[in-house]
């Protein structure tokens, strides 16, 4: 066993790794593409960063691809995202034009790649519309959707589902995220590395110096939300939340972090919005970090009293994982994959409005005990089932199953509280 399997071993526990092994068995050699649209920023990137090499670490001959865009295409995928999750800003026809260009464009530059791939996974809308230009390609070609698309607008859903319905398959991270689609449909949760930058054991000196460099004291009560400046993260709402909890608690900090992604052109307005309703208030802390923090992100999160993540949609939010591999209690967003983490009343609290927050915060604040027994129900819970041995394994056994037409469905959504 490597070294690299060994560790995973010793987390996940050496029956994970054997079926790892198993699984990946009569896969060796095979070579297995993955295309998103950006290498830094997001979870969809975070996941690749670890999930390739741990599939080549098992014998599989795994890439991972970036299509180039320009300004033009990813303000037109940006609203195909915002369109997915239920938002009504519906790209023009100048739009979708250029959204058509860029795959072409990409298609011709990758397709020695692909063309030659035995699995190709595509991530999210941005380069769906490649497999156009490959009719005659060799392998099995995965369409893996990473937002909740539970109530998309109809016209966009109705444009990508001419280039969908091409797919052999496609994935989704909930029951209720699947859409009608002619071919087998593939339900698997994301998952977190436990020795990635975010998440590996930190020395106490470092989060000392962290929580220094940034203002923090360590005395106090901090709240913390990890996301890009997204408005479906609600990090206005995450202000309001402490706003009311400071009548109670006038002591309690916020840091609101994050960065942007190369494939998010509204960031940056977001960011202005947070940072104008921050002013004034030396105890809000809005940092804007560089796509290599994680380190800074994880003392964070281990600084956290309470992590926040409250969004009002979410393909996952890694970082609720995240926080409940760290032993922190996440009062999270009523949406999506929150809900397969947050469970009320033993990880954290769900919540639909910043006064739902705010009460929770209260609650946990004045309950230190219960909320230490539930950031150790949330340790567990994220050991069970949200590791990237787990997501590897579905990979896998989702491989197996396409290119021997064996199985119809694997759902991973039957987690173990």
């Amino acid at each position: 066993m490597t070294e690299l399997l060994e560790r995973y071993a010793e987390v996940a526990g050496p029956d994970a790794v054997a079926q790892l092994r198993q699984l990946a068995e009569p896969l060796k050699g095979m070579k297995v593409v993955h295309v998103n649209s950006t290498r830094v920023g997001g979870g969809v990137a975070e996941i690749l960063n670890q999930l390739v090499p741990l599939l080549r670490e098992l014998g599989v001959n795994a890439e991972w691809h970036v299509i180039e865009g320009n300004a033009a295409f990813f303000t037109c995928t940006k609203k195909f995202h915002n369109c997915l999750q239920g938002a009504v800003d519906r790209p023009s026809e100048h739009d979708l034009a250029i959204y058509e260009q860029v795959n072409a464009e990409n298609a011709e530059r990758l397709a020695p790649v692909l063309k030659e791939a035995d699995v190709v996974f595509i991530h999210d809308p941005q380069p769906a519309a490649l497999i156009r230009h490959f009719p005659e390609r060799k392998g099995k070609w995965i369409w893996r959707c990473h937002i909740d698309a539970s109530h998309p607008d109809r016209s966009v859903w109705r444009y990508l589902r001419q280039f969908l319905k091409d797919y052999d398959a496609s994935i989704f991270s909930l029951p209720d995220f699947a859409r009608a689609l002619p071919h087998p449909q593939y339900l698997i949760a994301p998952a977190i590395d436990p020795f990635s930058g975010k998440n590996c054991d930190l020395s106490e000196d470092f989060i000392d110096a962290v929580a220094s460099d940034f203002n923090l004291d360590r005395g106090r009560p901090l709240l913390v939300q990890v996301s890009r400046f997204d408005r479906f993260k609600d990090p206005l709402g995450v202000i309001r939340a402490y706003q009311i909890t400071k009548r109670f608690f006038p002591s309690v900090q916020l840091v609101l972090a994050g960065g942007g992604a190369t494939d998010d052109p509204e960031g940056g307005m977001v960011l202005a919005e947070v940072r104008a309703a921050a002013a004034g208030d030396p105890n809000i802390h809005v940092l804007e970090l560089p796509s290599d923090a994680h380190r800074i992100i994880n003392a964070f999160q281990r600084l956290a009293t309470i992590v926040l993540q409250k969004s009002t949609r979410e393909g996952f939010g890694l970082t609720v994982t995240e926080a409940l591999w760290k032993g922190k209690p996440v009062i999270g967003g009523n949406a999506g994959g929150i809900r397969l983490q947050v469970i009320n009343h033993h990880t954290g609290f769900l919540v639909s409005s910043p006064e739902g927050a705010a009460m929770r915060i209260r609650y946990l604040l004045e309950r230190p005990d219960q909320a230490q027994r539930m950031g150790e129900k949330g340790r567990k819970y994220v050991r069970e089932n949200f590791l990237m041995t787990r997501l590897a394994r579905d990979h896998l056994t989702l491989m197996v199953a396409l290119l021997r037409r064996e199985i119809e469905r694997i759902d991973t959504t039957q987690w173990r509280s």
